[in-house]
């Protein structure tokens, strides 16, 4: 499903996992993010791995790079 819509230019992302990862292109800490976005830390981290995960990046940092390449963040 993620490949699909990589391949069709659709964000695979939830609103809430592109709001998270988006601080993280200036590449702030998941207490930051956490703040930022009233979410605990583990919530945080929760949606950050999610969003690596459906990138198929190897860690946040790519996955940033990854959706602002693509315009989803």
């Amino acid at each position: 499903m993620a490949a699909d819509a990589i391949a069709s230019g659709d964000s695979p992302l939830t609103t809430r996992e592109a709001e998270v990862l988006e601080p993280a292109v200036d590449g702030a800490p998941v207490a930051e993010i956490a703040e930022r976005a009233a979410l605990s830390q583990e919530t945080v981290r929760n949606y950050l791995s999610s969003a690596v995960s459906k990138l198929g990046a190897e860690n946040r940092h790519a996955a940033v790079r990854l959706a602002r390449e693509r315009g989803w963040v």
